[in-house]
């Protein structure tokens, strides 16, 4: 089986500690996945407003986030001020981009897009991208080949502002499969390879999941023959749970679970690209509305567009 390994580098302290611990750590396995970058400033200590809401504050306990994170991380922002990421670590993203990794955008504020994605109108939303993705070309010397929204917080106008970037794939969504997304009842020419599996701090703490446990869980939900994708974060399993990640690697290697970047998804689909729409729903084990994949039909609007 096929896992398209999608790595979200959303801090300061991921990119300075867990980049260059998991390019390493894949190094010694000869993995390559897909770094998501986040560049502008690290606000993420702004999150800790959200511990007003239950759902945030038990996510918090449940999942240990002082030790999983770090205090510099749940701080950011807030009584220490937030670094531009990539003009203080550019050689750390540089350096995964030498080592062979598929580089992506994923943010220029991880926390602010978090927190307005939904009201963000066009213009300011090409605002962004441009700003993120000048500064990550300046720092590999490459357009990034792809993007993926943050905390999977995306909207129509999001993919359609995309289009303006030469992205040969998005990841903006939780799904089953590679698909080509409609807007208005039009297809969007950058096809969306979503995210497949829980993350660990989704699945840590719930329905009996705990660490020693968790990778079994994981290998479990892949699906012989149909997409499969992960999200791992620099800052959990390139730091804290390194050694939990290493043992994945181990047994999805004894498995016969060959990892790579997201962008060989893409080679698996040839043909034409089944369609769908992108809603907000929620998931279990994460706070807020995420985007997921809904399938179209003739009936919802595509035979304008064919």
């Amino acid at each position: 089986m096929d896992l398209g390994l999608r790595i979200d580098v959303d801090t300061y302290r991921g990119t300075r500690l867990g980049v260059p611990n998991l390019c390493a750590l894949l190094a010694e396995q000869g993995i390559r996945g897909t770094f998501f970058f986040s560049v502008g400033p690290d606000n993420m200590g702004r999150h800790l407003w959200r511990l007003l809401r239950p759902a945030f504050l038990i996510k918090m306990l449940r999942t240990r986030a002082a030790s999983l994170y770090g205090w510099d991380i749940l701080l950011r922002g807030t009584v220490v001020p937030g670094p531009i990421i990539g003009r203080k670590l550019g050689p750390v993203i540089r350096a995964a981009a030498e080592a062979g990794h598929e580089i992506g955008f994923h943010a220029w504020d991880h926390h602010a897009w978090q927190n307005q994605a939904a009201a963000l109108e066009g213009p300011q939303i090409a605002a962004l991208f441009k700003r993120g993705v000048d500064l990550l070309t300046e720092i590999t010397g490459h357009l990034p080949t792809c993007s993926a929204a943050p905390a999977w917080r995306c909207t129509d106008r999001v993919l359609v502002e995309k289009l303006q970037f030469p992205f040969v794939f998005n990841s903006d969504c939780r799904g089953d499969s590679v698909f080509q997304p409609v807007v208005d009842g039009r297809p969007l020419a950058q096809p969306q390879i979503p995210t497949t599996l829980p993350t660990y701090d989704e699945a840590l703490g719930r329905d009996g999941i705990h660490a020693g446990n968790y990778n079994d869980f994981i290998l479990g939900q892949l699906r012989p023959g149909r997409l499969n994708t992960l999200t791992i974060h620099a800052e959990a399993e390139g730091i804290f749970c390194q050694g939990l990640f290493r043992e994945f690697l181990q047994k999805a290697k004894a498995a016969g679970v060959r990892l790579a970047p997201l962008g060989q998804g893409l080679q698996a689909h040839p043909g034409p690209l089944p369609r769908g729409r992108i809603v907000a729903k929620t998931v279990p084990g994460r706070e807020g509305w995420i985007s997921c994949q809904e399938p179209v039909t003739r009936g919802q609007g595509l035979a304008a567009a064919n």
